[in-house]
């Protein structure tokens, strides 16, 4: 695989969880918020801390270290929800991503990429769109379409219609 096909976008948000950088397309975040206390959502997913009201729409709030099998962590000054954009059945829904720290959005180029690692039958990274490289350090691109599947997505969807139908 070509360092170019990997590429959907040159910006990236980049964050951390547990100490180690991530990375989304710019294009997929809607905004970047402060951590706000969430509604939990009763029988719902692990992953999912609940939902938030961002300016009258209901989004899910999913906890990205949770997610990637790591430690829950106390929310601390430096936690963010990162508003993105993900396709689901041809349809566009808002998700929050609660990251420990948002760090910067940096340029990264076809020459700063590598497709990402083969890990074996029993690991799944078909979320990992490729291992970027800055100032020596990897960071994890993700494929946020893909970090999620269909039926965890899904789960995420019938909190929110609940709660419109109820007001």
């Amino acid at each position: 695989m070509a360092a170019s096909d990997v590429m959907e976008a040159s910006q990236y948000l980049t964050f951390k969880l547990a100490g180690e950088v991530f990375a989304l397309g710019i294009s997929r975040v809607r905004e970047v918020l402060d951590y706000t206390p969430v509604t939990r959502i009763p029988e719902a997913p692990d992953f999912m801390l609940g939902v938030i009201n961002l300016r009258g729409n209901v989004v899910p709030v999913l906890d990205m270290r949770l997610k990637f099998g790591m430690d829950s962590n106390e929310k601390k000054a430096n936690s963010c929800i990162i508003i993105v954009e993900i396709e689901l059945e041809g349809e566009t829904i808002l998700l929050g991503a609660l990251a420990d720290s948002v760090q910067a959005v940096l340029e990264i180029g076809p020459d700063q990429m590598e497709p990402p690692p083969r890990m074996g039958a029993g690991l799944k990274s078909k979320f990992i769109k490729a291992m970027g490289k800055h100032e020596g350090e990897f960071l994890i691109i993700l494929d946020i379409d893909k970090v999620f599947s269909t039926e965890e997505l899904a789960m995420t969807q019938e909190p929110q219609q609940a709660l419109a139908a109820a007001s």
